[in-house]
């Protein structure tokens, strides 16, 4: 026996969005940090060895946190943003609007704004994504109609993608109140914003053992 979704529920497998740039450079940059320290322990003299420790125990938190740990992980229910320092956790019913300006930025009904690091806005990367759509397309309103396909920059994509999931679990919403059922299939998401401890605490260690191997 198999089963099948119910037609009047769309679904979405969870679309996972981070930065590929930011990526490389924190890969990059653990790597050289683990580099220095390594060889400051193995070669330095007198508290060299242990500055260096506490200066990679404060670093690498950091870098793992900006650079690694930010992420949007959207499905049909919810959208999860992992920023550096904190997890929100939104059902859709919950989001009012996702911009990307200079900045990408999602705002919640209760009139709460959240920076999406894992969204960083490119104003390079719209020039070219310009470049690359037709002419025809840019000058489509002009005759009332789209000539080709438009092309956005990777944040831009981004917001669009999230929109539209936004709106689909609306408009699943708005139906089933109609027909007053409950949304199908539709588990229940407590919105939640979660310190990332994990990050934060290494890295306020190794400030402090940084600053007391400087000052004694």
């Amino acid at each position: 026996m198999t089963s099948s979704t119910p037609p009047d529920e769309p679904t979405y497998a969870d679309r996972t969005y981070r930065s590929g740039a930011a990526l490389v450079a924190g890969v990059l940059l653990l790597l050289l940090i683990i580099w220095l320290v390594v060889d400051a322990i193995f070669t330095g003299a007198g508290r060299a060895p242990w500055q260096a420790l506490a200066a990679g125990v404060f670093l690498v938190p950091l870098v793992v946190g900006l650079a690694l740990r930010p992420v949007v992980m959207a499905g049909a229910r919810r959208v999860v943003i992992r920023n550096p320092f904190r997890t929100i956790v939104l059902p859709w019913s919950e989001v009012a609007s996702i911009r990307a300006a200079y900045s990408t930025e999602l705002h919640t009904t209760g009139g709460t704004k959240y920076q999406v690091w894992a969204l960083p806005v490119s104003l390079r990367d719209r020039k070219r994504a310009l470049r690359q759509t037709p002419a025809a397309t840019r000058g489509g309103a002009e005759d009332g109609g789209v000539k080709g396909p438009v092309r956005l920059a990777r944040a831009d994509q981004a917001v669009s993608d999230l929109r539209q999931l936004a709106e689909a679990d609306s408009e699943l919403r708005a139906a089933a109140e109609a027909q007053g059922k409950p949304v199908p299939g539709a588990p229940a998401v407590t919105p939640s914003v979660r310190w990332a401890w994990e990050i934060m605490i290494p890295a306020v260690v190794g400030a402090i053992a940084l600053v007391v191997s400087f000052a004694a």
